[in-house]
């Protein structure tokens, strides 16, 4: 007989009430492969921009996956069983990662459920003395921050640009994060911070008191001051926000330095990063157990620390997704699943 597990389950692209708690079978696990019962998932943009069908992208790019289909990228939970060619982790083992990223960026990588099929590369054990909470809101938003900033650590070819993306050195410069209270960008200033950057950080103003505990050097409440006119010289921008006015950083950046876009449709403003000698750069991120392993170990020792919006069951995955679009989501979302 087959077993049985709870999943939200997406029939049809629409809304967070498309998101429906149900019964299916447990997943299949490979040989390379590790079952992991999951206890934790976070939200991220690519969770409610496949719900919705990407139709913000052109309608060309548009997924036609088979449904239903199963949001989620990102888990903690215990090890429930192993592949037979597993041996780095045992049945028992606190665990968290990226599923399946980007490869399964239009079909879902089934971390909003009770179990879910994890390949054994892209797992690394759970940070101790943080729960799975926490965890599970570290690992799109922290790999994310870490290949822009710190190692690329892949050599897949670049879907943004002709050229593969490389971390800057930081220790002595100044670097500015737009979006600095969302989920990369509470991340991305302390990791800016660990590598030696004084860092600025743009947001808004409930934002201030969070960051100033993080350790910025600087917060610039965006909602009173342009950014871009505000600070010069700045070594680094990175934009975890998008938009269709990334360019505007371009005029607080010194010749030489640079602007990573975490998000780059809709950058229309290279012509002009060339004319000033500012190296514009993006890169897709990618699921990594050995980023998340070595990543952790900020997390353990409380270098780094993962900030939490908000909780919710994984039943009331569409509650979560409605907290989502309201946006100014400070840190991360959790569905819980204990």
């Amino acid at each position: 007989m087959t077993e049985m597990m709870k999943a939200v389950q997406l029939h049809a692209f629409g809304g967070p009430d498309n998101l429906l708690y149900e019964d299916i079978s447990m997943p299949q696990v490979g040989n390379d492969d590790v079952l992991v019962h999951v206890r934790a998932a976070s939200l991220n943009p690519p969770d409610w921009y496949l719900r919705d069908g990407y139709r913000a992208l052109p309608p060309e790019w548009w997924p036609h996956p088979a449904f239903p289909l199963i949001l989620g990228t990102d888990v903690s939970g215990v090890v429930a069983a192993v592949g037979k060619n597993v041996t780095e982790f045992s049945t028992g083992d606190e665990v968290y990662s990226m599923v399946r990223f980007p490869e399964r960026v239009m079909a879902g990588s089934g971390a909003y459920a009770d179990y879910v099929s994890v390949p054994s590369s892209e797992l690394a054990l759970k940070p101790r003395g943080i729960g799975h909470v926490e965890a599970a809101g570290a690992p799109m938003s922290l790999l994310t921050a870490w290949q822009f900033l710190v190692e690329t650590g892949h050599d897949a070819p670049n879907p943004f640009q002709s050229f593969p993306h490389k971390a800057l050195p930081l220790a002595g410069r100044t670097v500015l994060v737009n979006g600095a209270g969302g989920g990369v960008g509470h991340l991305a200033v302390q990791l800016a911070r660990w590598k030696g950057a004084r860092v600025i950080a743009v947001a808004s103003s409930r934002n201030e008191a969070l960051l100033r505990d993080l350790g910025v050097d600087e917060f610039i409440d965006y909602t009173k001051t342009a950014a871009e006119n505000a600070v010069k010289n700045v070594d680094l921008v990175l934009d975890a926000v998008g938009g269709a006015n990334m360019g505007r950083f371009l005029r607080c950046i010194r010749p030489g330095g640079a602007l990573f876009l975490v998000n780059p449709l809709g950058f229309s403003a290279r012509s002009e990063a060339a004319q000033k000698d500012i190296l514009v750069s993006s890169t897709q991120v990618r699921s990594s157990g050995a980023q998340l392993s070595e990543a952790g170990r900020l997390l353990e020792q409380g270098v780094i620390r993962v900030v939490i919006d908000s909780t919710y069951p994984l039943a009331m995955a569409s509650a979560a997704h409605q907290r989502a679009a309201m946006g100014s989501i400070q840190g991360k979302i959790v569905l819980t699943n204990f």
